[in-house]
């Protein structure tokens, strides 16, 4: 099972993370998501059980704990949705024509 948490410190690393579910049955993998430009922590992670009951209990138990004083919040990671009102390329289904397309403001002006 996946498991989402959030309101991390930002001192929390992979490491620590797993530590925090590692009472509860075998850590797959624990993974702390940082800023791509930055490097720095963005205060949430994944943690991955192998055991759906252990995960469970471990939601159950660790969701509002204190964590470097921090109550942090621990559920079952949903699956990553697709960005609404976005296609393939960067400029929307215009083809392309990012600023000067069909739908224009500015068509008949010229």
């Amino acid at each position: 099972m996946n498991i989402y948490v959030s309101n991390l410190s930002f001192n929390v690393q992979d490491e620590d993370l797993k530590e925090f579910f590692a009472p509860y049955g075998e850590v797959n993998s624990a993974k702390i998501i940082n800023d791509r430009e930055s490097g720095n922590s963005r205060g949430f992670g994944f943690v991955e059980m192998s055991d759906d009951t252990a995960a469970k209990k471990a939601i159950a138990e660790l969701d509002g704990a204190m964590v470097e004083g921090r109550n942090i919040k621990v559920v079952e990671a949903r699956p990553k949705e697709e960005r609404s009102g976005r296609s393939n390329n960067s400029y929307g289904s215009n083809g392309g024509d990012r600023y000067n397309n069909a739908n224009s403001y500015n068509k008949n002006r010229y």
